[in-house]
């Protein structure tokens, strides 16, 4: 299950990489939080279902997270993932499943929606892209890649912005497909792929 709320580039990365049997893992749905964009488009190009839960259509952010949950349960998904899409996570959603969100920056450094311009502002030499598990904090939950992306003197906000895409995009395809192929465990912050564990890590199969 994948969530957007834009141009779709992450999830087209997906749905590319899923086409191929080797991937492991299918994309059985994507959610929308408004109407009309390009990664709705791309996944109806792809004959993949699609909804939309807009927050406007509930009376409270509680309210539409438990929408958004209703929904995504319907596709019984074993791993949501958040590509692009632009609202908080509540714990309808975040106690159901888990869910993987890609992040422009090495975090901690950085989090929030301005990370590629903080990190120019700050006089950074390098900065990169994350991939993490989502909890109730903004982008403060473990991660579980990282790759860096040297900062070059002529960068604006939109050249360097579209290098660490690129990278985000290919590590969130290898990261999705080796929890769907290895399954994972986490002690503490350190999420590791595979399903042996040792006494106190939380598995894969502990998650819906």
């Amino acid at each position: 299950m994948v969530l957007v709320s834009g141009s779709g580039t992450n999830l087209q990365a997906l749905l590319d990489a899923a086409a191929d049997d080797a991937f492991g893992a299918a994309v059985v749905a994507v959610g929308a939080d408004r109407d009309g964009i390009e990664g709705l488009a791309r996944a109806e190009r792809a004959a993949v279902p699609t909804f939309v839960v807009r927050v406007g259509d509930h009376a409270t952010r509680a309210a539409w997270d438990a929408a958004l949950a209703a929904r995504i349960a319907e596709y019984k998904p074993d791993l949501v993932v958040s590509a692009g899409f632009m609202k908080i996570l509540g714990p309808s959603v975040l106690d159901a499943w888990p869910v993987v969100n890609t992040h422009p920056a090495l975090l901690p450094a950085f989090p929030g929606a301005h990370a590629v311009h903080d990190a120019l502002a700050y006089g950074v030499r390098v900065t990169g892209c994350t991939v993490h598990l989502v909890d109730a904090g903004v982008d403060t939950g473990p991660v579980i890649a990282q790759e860096a992306v040297a900062v070059r003197d002529e960068d604006d906000e939109a050249s360097l912005h579209e290098r660490i895409k690129t990278v985000e995009r290919r590590l969130l395809v290898e990261v999705v497909g080796r929890l769907a192929r290895e399954g994972w465990h986490t002690r503490g912050r350190r999420v590791r792929f595979g399903r042996v564990a040792q006494p106190g890590d939380t598995t894969q199969e502990e998650h819906p």
